[in-house]
């Protein structure tokens, strides 16, 4: 899973300032439009750019820190949020790519996100687990390379924009004409035309392809947690990333557990006499195992005892939460003659005036 505070190069205390400050230094350095003879420079930009997005944010970076899921929205699926970021920092003509920063020629697109969805028990959640995702993902075509075209017939440069992907189109408004740059119709910004597509993807480059895949779910993760690896989701066009796999976990609900963040609530429900004599009670742990507290005499309802590092592991950071043990004190509806009797004698020795007994109330009522 990404750390977004090393992605940025900075201590996890770091300042506002000191965040925006990294995020210029480095977005500078790995843009595409900045590397374009690194294939891995898209995907370096993009990681960093979703630190900033979740670090800048002081709610969204409080939640991070304590382990939670945070959404990046639509960054993921389009660059137009990296835009709105880019723009804070260098303005409309800063960059190329990306959505119009520039004029240059948009590159190969990249492979799209995919997303699944896991089911896990509240113990498979505490300890991690592995497990076998199977899924349906477009890979590139072995037929053509990806290119889309058939074999031996290469892709030719598009006569309509010269290879560069973008036209000038001239435009009448109330300020006069204006030329403005826009994609290609022809090749669909591609820069190239194909002219005998390939058979088996017709001309597409990437085919749909039935994956298996082991993922490792850490420890610690909560109901609706989404793990991102990176670059395996659907191929790209040919020189383009791939895109990645988004893994949703769900948690089930647990009978024994109430989960509140990294720390775990049990109920037990003890008798009256149990609560006012004491009883050595067994408590279930996470794990299946179970350990045994001693309740005092005179325990009192709503009492809670805490052990220590024995709920769920803190996700992304070391340490477990703690498992808390709430008592509650049954109290009986229904009671036999003999035992409203002994229950009446031992009101007496305390000196409690409870209602007056059932039969007299039935007599009452005639």
């Amino acid at each position: 899973m990404q750390d977004y505070y090393e992605s940025l190069g900075v201590p996890r205390d770091a300042s506002q300032d000191d965040i925006k400050k990294a995020f210029r230094r480095l977005a500078r350095d790995t843009h595409p439009d900045a590397n374009p003879d690194d294939p891995a420079a898209e995907a370096r930009f993009r990681e960093i750019a979703e630190a900033y997005e979740v670090l800048s944010d002081p709610q969204r970076r409080a939640r991070y820190d304590r382990g939670e899921q945070v959404g990046t929205g639509d960054l993921f699926s389009s660059f137009a949020g990296l835009d709105e970021i880019l723009q804070q920092f260098f303005g409309g003509g800063g960059f190329g790519g990306f959505g119009g920063f520039g004029g240059a020629r948009p590159g190969p697109r990249r492979g799209s996100d995919l997303a699944m969805g896991v089911q896990l028990t509240l113990a498979e959640a505490a300890t991690g687990v592995s497990r076998d995702l199977e899924f349906t993902a477009p890979s590139r075509c072995i037929v053509c390379a990806g290119t889309g075209a058939e074999p031996g017939h290469d892709p030719v440069t598009c006569p309509t924009c010269g290879g560069r992907g973008q036209v000038q189109v001239q435009r009448n408004t109330f300020l006069g004409a204006m030329m403005t740059v826009t994609q290609c119709s022809a090749c669909s910004g591609r820069g190239q035309i194909i002219e005998q597509v390939c058979h088996e993807c017709r001309g597409a480059g990437l085919v749909e392809e039935d994956r298996t895949l082991t993922v490792e779910i850490p420890g610690g993760v909560d109901d609706g947690t989404r793990l991102r690896l990176s670059g395996r989701g659907g191929a790209g066009e040919a020189g383009a990333p791939p895109g990645d796999l988004y893994v949703e976990v769900r948690v089930a609900a647990d009978d024994r557990f109430e989960r509140r963040g990294d720390d775990l609530f049990h109920r037990v429900r003890l008798g009256m006499a149990e609560a006012a004599l004491g009883v050595e009670l067994k408590v279930p742990l996470v794990d299946g195992e179970t350990t045994e507290i001693e309740v005092p005499r005179g325990t009192q309802p709503g009492t809670v005892y805490r052990l220590s590092k024995q709920g769920m592991p803190r996700l992304r950071r070391r340490g477990r939460g703690d498992l808390l043990v709430e008592i509650d004190v049954a109290v009986p509806e229904k009671l036999s003659d003999e035992e409203e009797s002994l229950l009446r004698q031992f009101a007496e020795l305390h000196g409690e005036q409870p209602a007056e007994g059932k039969r007299r109330r039935r007599r009452r009522g005639r």
